[in-house]
């Protein structure tokens, strides 16, 4: 199998014929062996009734039909679990990627050995202030936190080695920083190609301003995960220490003014540098205590796998 073609989708009925005739087209014409996956998302539409007659009409094809809306990463996953192809593909399902991009980024992974090529759409066809502004300051920060010199993490349409895809967990609203989570996995060899924008012919977006909200906090999340993911100590007894340190520095301060220079003053539990020092001093234990068990819960997961073996020699 040279190619998996994995396709999330929300009620997008209206595109499925014409998409399938089109990626058909071009995988014929470039004599590629392939697999399409399309992952119904929960629509409420005729979408799956679509998708089973074009699987019926094409072998090609396959389908998968969640329960319920799970989401674009539950979808991905689900795709990426039974992909077979050397190269795997994702793309939206709306028509706003155009599969003849296929082949040259199929040939730019096998000829230069490459783990992700992602798509850049640098001429857009969608609202400037709704979408494109907030695509471009999200890109942005997603580079300084990641140092993944990406120009568009959320494109759709992006291919894959097959090993990255069966040793990254998408989960939650990942799907935009797969090419993080791989790097964090060890597959760095990243490029990005300039690919065709087209404007969106059937239905509507079904994304809403709120996902750059959340976008921005699985950055966030991503963030930290990346540096201290397996280290949580580092970050939370780094705080714990100079909690701990400001609370004893002001308990010392406390006890020396008493003892030498005011002995007749307040008590020292009437002074609010006691309760700067008490607070500081507690919540910087409770930083420590929460980084040793962030430690034991890591070696544990640790301990379980947490490696990808690149090539191994054997006598």
């Amino acid at each position: 199998m040279d190619i998996s073609i994995v396709i999330p989708l929300l009620n997008e009925s209206e595109s499925l014929k014409e998409l399938s005739l089109k990626i058909d087209s071009v995988m014929r014409k470039s004599s590629f062996k392939y697999e399409t996956i399309y992952i119904d998302d929960g629509s409420d539409d005729n979408s799956w009734d679509i998708i089973k007659s074009i699987c019926l009409n094409n072998k090609s094809f396959k389908g998968i039909k969640f329960l319920k809306n799970y989401g674009k990463s539950q979808a991905l996953h689900a795709g990426f679990n039974i992909a077979k192809g050397k190269v795997v593909f994702t793309m939206d399902a709306d028509l706003q990627d155009d599969p003849e991009e296929i082949p040259e980024m199929y040939n730019l992974i096998t000829e230069k050995n490459l783990d992700i090529v992602s798509g850049w759409k640098k001429k857009r066809f969608d609202p400037v202030l709704t979408k494109n502004l907030p695509s471009k300051i999200f890109n942005l920060c997603a580079r300084l936190t990641s140092g993944i010199k990406l120009n568009d993490f959320n494109c759709g349409l992006k291919a894959y080695k097959n090993e990255v895809v069966k040793n990254i967990n998408v989960y939650g609203e990942m799907h935009r920083y797969i090419p993080i989570l791989a790097s964090n996995e060890g597959y760095t060899k990243i490029e990005e190609k300039i690919i065709k924008h087209r404007p969106r012919k059937y239905g509507q977006t079904k994304f809403g301003m709120n996902r750059f909200t959340h976008g921005f906090l699985d950055l966030v999340t991503i963030w930290f995960l990346s540096r201290f993911g397996k280290r949580p100590m580092h970050f939370f007894g780094t705080i714990g220490a100079l909690m701990l340190m400001i609370g004893f520095a002001f308990a010392a301060y406390l006890g020396i003014d008493k003892v030498y220079f005011n002995p007749s003053g307040r008590l020292i539990t009437e002074r609010p540098e006691f309760f700067i020092s008490l607070t500081t001093m507690i919540l910087g234990s409770q930083f420590f205590v929460a980084g040793f068990l962030g430690e034991m819960m890591t070696r544990n997961n640790q301990s379980k796998k947490h490696y990808n073996i690149d090539t191994t020699i054997e006598n």
